[in-house]
């Protein structure tokens, strides 16, 4: 016949006796010890923060022996004291500062003297280097040597006898040069000003009687006079017909001005005409 194993389960009534707050009790534990003061801030007035936050609540106890219990935390002490490592280690293992006292200046006059020198310095070389870019970039922008030459022509005046004419060349255009003869001079100088299309005296249009300069481009479209033609024996644009006379002045044909005054002088000392 088969037997049966009858289980009953029990409370047990508990091995360590609470206080009603729920703090297990040790009557022999003196909570409100103090260490003795050692130097460092310990033991000092004030509470501990060693002993349990104390909890607020209640306790019930039903009849099957469970505990229900409600607690409520109150806010955290302040009364804190940070322990600092100075306060505890000892002086023999405390790091060494550095002296730096043979490294100071023994003048301060001395250390602003050499300050300004330093400033000083970087000043005028700031102050070179930025000549020289400048002074490179200008450089650049500058006429080569092929212009500068073409910007002057110089021309013997002994080689043109009276009463001839020499074309040279100047910045691409021709240039008549015109020796005189006093009899075309007296005649350049007694024409009614009012007759002219562009009034212009020819003591105006010359440095000397005898030297008459021109470019050789036909005011009306650019083209090139032919020399010692035309109905006033000065001119003549066959392209449409302007005549100039003796002085390059326009007297007929569609020209509408005189014949244009280029810059020169006269090198006197090594007699020549320097166009430019």
């Amino acid at each position: 016949m088969a037997s049966y194993a009858v289980r009953k389960s029990i409370n047990l009534a508990p091995t360590v006796r609470a206080l009603p707050n729920g703090i297990p009790s040790a009557p022999r534990l003196n909570l409100a010890a103090r260490a003795p003061s050692d130097g460092h801030g310990h033991g000092v007035a004030g509470p501990r923060a060693d002993i349990p936050t104390r909890l607020t609540g209640t306790v019930t106890s039903p009849s099957v022996g469970l505990i229900s219990k409600t607690f409520v935390s109150p806010p955290p002490t302040t009364h804190l004291y940070q322990r600092l490592i100075h306060t505890s280690v000892a002086v023999k293992d405390a790091p060494e500062v550095p002296d730096f006292t043979p490294y100071h200046p023994k003048d301060d006059t001395t250390n602003r003297a050499m300050s300004y020198f330093m400033v000083g310095s970087l000043g005028v070389l700031s102050a070179s280097v930025a000549q020289s870019t400048i002074t490179g970039f200008l450089e650049t922008m500058a006429a080569s040597a092929d212009v500068l030459a073409l910007a002057k022509t110089e021309v013997e005046l002994a080689s043109i006898p009276e009463g001839k004419n020499v074309i040279i060349k100047w910045r691409g255009k021709p240039v008549f040069i015109r020796h005189r003869t006093p009899e075309e001079i007296e005649e350049a100088r007694t024409v009614d000003l009012k007759a002219l299309r562009d009034p212009q005296r020819d003591e105006d249009r010359v440095k000397k009687p005898e030297w008459l300069v021109m470019l050789g481009v036909c005011t009306h479209l650019g083209c090139v006079p032919i020399g010692e033609s035309g109905d006033y024996g000065g001119w003549f644009c066959p392209c449409h017909g302007s005549h100039y006379d003796i002085s390059g002045r326009a007297r007929k044909g569609p020209a509408p001005l005189n014949l244009e005054i280029p810059p020169y002088d006269f090198n006197e000392a090594e007699g020549k005409l320097v166009v430019g």
